[in-house]
C-alpha cells in the first residue's frame, strides 16, 4: 500500500468520531504515558528489593484483587453517579496511591498500597468504555474502541520504553511521574469531557432495573466474561511471568523494557490498518484465531535466549491482542442493555481484574516451582481452550435481523448522550420506527435471565453489521 493509500485510510479511519470522544481519547492517551508501576512492579521487587517470584506474585495478585473489588464498584458508580464524576474520583484515587507506593519500604505496607493501587485504577475502566458506548454512534464504535487501544499502545511504547532507563535511575521517580500523569489525565477530564451519561425515557429510572443480579444471571454474556477471562490471563504475561522468566535469565531492566516496547510499537503501525481489514469480518472467526495464536505466542516463549528472539514472541502475541480487543469489546458493548452499560462492563473488566489476580500467583509459583517453562506451555494450552470455547459460544449469536438499525435509531433519539453540542442527537423523533419489544432474536441462548435487556443489546450494532458466526461482521 502506498503512502498515499495509507493517509487516506487513516483519514477514513479518525474522521466522523464526536469532540467529546476526542477529549477522552487523549485522556486516555496522557494516563498511558505514565503507566510505568505496572509494568516494572514485577522488577521492582525481585531486583530492586530482592523479594522472591512469590513475593512478587502475591503483591501483584493484591493489585488484582484491588481490581476485582472496583471492576464492580465503579460499574455501579458509573450508572448511577455519573461517569464523569467516576472518573475523576477514580484517577485523583490513583494518582495518591501510586505515589504512597513509591515511598512504602515495608512488605505489608508495599502490599497494602498495592492494593489500593488496584482499587483506584480499575475503577475508571468501566466508565471510560460506558462513555465511549454512550457518545459514538453504534456503526462507529469498533473504530473507536480500536482507537483508544491505538492511543493505549502508543503511550505504553513510550512509557515502557522510558521506563527501563528510569528505573536503572530511580524507581521511585517512575512512581511520580505515573502519579503526576494520572492528575494531568483527571484534569483533562474535568476541564473538557462532559458527562454522557444516558437520559431516562419520560423520567422512567429505567437504568435501576438492570441490577448487577441480572448481570450475572444473563448466562450467555457470562460466557463472554469466562472467555475473556482467560485471553487475559494469557496476556497478563507480558507483564507477569515475562519479566520474571528475563529476570531469572539474566536479563536486565532496560532489555525487558525494550522487548515489551515492540508490543507497543506494533500495535500503534498495525491497529489501523488491521482494523479496517477486520472491521466486517466474521467475528467467530477473529475470536478464535485470536485466541489460538495469543497462547501459541507466549508459549514459543519457552525457546527464547536472546533479546531478539524475545522481541519476536511478542509480535506473535502482539498480533493477536491488535485483533482480540476490538472485536470482544464491540462484542460487550453489543450485548449491554443502554441503561446498564456501567454494570454489564463492569462486569467485563471483572474478567480481566480477577485474571490479573491469578496469573501472578499461578505465574510466581509455576516458575518458582517448575521452571518457566511450564508457563509459557500452560499459557499455549489456555489458548486453546478459548479457542474451542469462542467456536461453541459464538455459533449461540445470532443476527438480529433487519429491524437492529430501526431499534438502534430510536435508541438514539430516546436516549441521548448530554452535550452541549447539538449534534449527538440527529436521527429524528422515532415515532414512526417500531416498538424494540417485537424485535427477537431467532433463537435466544439458554441461560440468559435477563431477557429484555438481551434483546435491546443484541439488536445494538458495534459496528454496524452482526455479531455472528454467520459473515460478516465485526472490544
Amino acid at each position: 500500500m502506498s503512502s498515499a493509500a495509507l493517509r487516506r485510510a487513516a483519514r477514513e479511519t479518525v474522521s466522523g468520531l464526536p469532540r467529546e470522544y476526542w477529549w477522552l481519547w487523549t485522556s486516555t492517551l496522557v494516563n498511558r504515558l505514565g503507566a510505568f508501576v505496572a509494568t516494572f512492579m514485577a522488577l521492582y521487587l525481585t531486583i530492586d528489593r530482592g523479594y522472591s517470584a512469590s513475593y512478587a506474585g502475591l503483591v501483584a495478585s493484591l493489585h488484582g484483587l484491588g481490581g476485582v473489588v472496583s471492576s464492580l464498584a465503579g460499574g455501579v458508580m458509573a450508572d448511577r453517579m455519573g461517569r464523569r464524576p467516576t472518573l475523576l474520583v477514580a484517577q485523583t484515587a490513583t494518582a495518591a496511591s501510586v505515589a504512597l507506593l513509591g515511598f512504602m519500604t515495608d512488605p505489608v505496607a508495599i502490599a497494602g498500597a498495592a492494593f489500593l493501587v488496584g482499587v483506584a485504577s480499575n475503577a475508571s475502566r468501566p466508565a471510560v468504555q460506558a462513555m465511549m458506548a454512550d457518545i459514538v454512534p453504534p456503526e462507529d464504535r469498533v473504530r473507536a474502541f480500536s482507537l483508544n487501544y491505538w492511543a493505549i499502545n502508543l503511550g505504553f511504547a513510550v512509557s515502557s520504553t522510558a521506563a527501563g532507563f528510569i528505573a536503572e535511575f530511580s524507581y521511585l521517580a517512575g512512581f511520580l511521574i505515573e502519579a503526576g500523569m494520572t492528575l494531568a489525565c483527571a484534569l483533562v477530564v474535568f476541564l473538557k469531557v462532559p458527562e454522557s451519561r444516558p437520559v431516562p425515557v419520560g423520567g422512567k429510572e429505567s437504568r435501576d432495573a438492570v441490577g448487577l443480579t441480572a448481570v450475572l444471571r444473563d448466562g450467555r454474556y457470562m460466557a463472554v466474561v469466562g472467555l475473556s477471562f482467560l485471553v487475559a490471563l494469557i496476556f497478563q504475561q507480558g507483564s507477569v511471568g515475562l519479566p520474571v522468566a528475563m529476570g531469572r535469565a539474566g536479563f536486565s531492566p532496560a532489555d525487558y523494557g525494550l522487548a515489551l516496547a515492540v508490543n507497543g510499537v506494533l500495535v500503534v503501525v498495525l491497529q489501523i490498518p488491521v482494523t479496517r481489514f477486520i472491521e466486517h469480518r466474521d467475528p467467530r472467526t477473529l475470536l478464535v484465531a485470536s485466541s489460538v495464536l495469543a497462547g501459541y505466542g507466549f508459549g514459543l516463549t519457552a525457546f527464547a535466549g536472546s533479546v531478539g528472539v524475545f522481541m519476536l514472541t511478542v509480535c506473535v502475541w502482539t498480533l493477536a491482542e491488535i485483533v482480540n480487543a476490538p472485536t470482544q469489546t464491540g462484542l460487550v458493548v453489543r450485548l449491554s442493555p443502554v441503561h446498564g452499560r456501567g454494570r454489564y462492563q463492569g462486569v467485563y473488566t471483572l474478567s480481566w481484574s480477577v485474571a490479573a489476580l491469578v496469573a501472578p500467583l499461578m505465574s510466581g509459583a509455576v516458575i518458582d516451582r517448575f521452571g518457566a517453562q511450564w508457563l509459557w506451555a500452560m499459557c499455549a494450552a489456555v489458548g486453546t481452550v478459548a479457542g474451542l470455547g469462542w467456536a461453541v459460544l459464538m455459533r449461540g449469536i445470532r443476527d438480529p435481523g433487519p429491524a437492529a438499525a430501526t431499534v438502534a435509531a430510536a435508541d438514539a433519539v430516546a436516549v441521548p448522550a448530554p452535550s452541549p453540542a447539538p449534534e449527538p442527537s440527529p436521527v429524528p423523533a422515532p415515532s414512526p420506527a417500531p416498538e424494540p419489544s417485537p424485535v427477537r432474536e431467532p433463537s435466544p441462548v439458554p441461560g440468559s435471565a435477563a431477557a429484555a435487556p438481551a434483546v435491546e443489546s443484541a439488536v445494538e450494532s458495534a459496528d454496524g453489521a452482526p455479531v455472528t458466526g454467520v459473515s460478516p461482521g465485526t472490544p
